[in-house]
């Protein structure tokens, strides 16, 4: 859990929401003790939708799941 003076929360509250990632919350302590939290807000909405891939061309290797011989003394 990160901490910020008040002060540095007043020069710099715009980054300081923007750099939250979800679930992480931020002190904010005013004489070194704490007097709020700020917690990013859950997400509403997702960038990409499920299938809108479906008719993109991908490639696979016809080995991509065979053993990789880095790792054949563990596989005996």
């Amino acid at each position: 859990m990160r901490t910020v003076s008040i002060e540095e929360a007043q020069a710099k509250l715009p980054t300081l929401i923007h750099d939250l990632l979800q679930g992480e919350d931020l002190v904010i302590t005013e004489d070194g003790h704490p007097i709020a939290m700020l917690t990013r807000s859950p997400r509403t909405s997702w960038a990409c939708q499920p299938g809108s891939a479906r008719s993109k061309q991908h490639w696979m290797a016809d080995d991509f799941d065979a053993p990789l011989e880095d790792f054949k003394e563990y596989m005996e």
